[in-house]
């Protein structure tokens, strides 16, 4: 077995960290074993191996015109009642989340 001299640092913020390492924790897998199999699956695969996309929320490649064209009147037609949110509260929403 090859011995193991390379090391991976990262920052991602605290709360993120901490919830994932609970999830590896009640599956047993250490932090050090995800990010050897990740790094393993990439080179296998010559790319990441999985799809980075949002679930739930279509994109305009996955839309027909006729689908882009209403999605857009619905939120025309909303913004034209009033219904919405101001750039600024739409962001600390996006901000929340994130």
């Amino acid at each position: 077995m090859a011995t193991k001299t390379a090391n991976v640092t990262a920052r991602i913020q605290p709360e993120i960290k901490a919830q994932a390492e609970a999830v590896l924790d009640r599956i047993g897998i250490p932090v050090s074993v995800l990010i050897d199999t990740l790094y393993r699956q990439i080179i296998m695969t010559g790319g990441i191996p999985y799809s980075l996309s949002v679930p739930g929320v279509q994109t305009l490649d996955s839309m027909t015109a006729e689908q882009f064209d209403a999605m857009m009147q619905k939120g025309y037609d909303e913004a034209q009642k009033g219904n919405g949110l101001s750039v600024d509260e739409a962001f600390k929403k996006i901000r929340e989340v994130i």
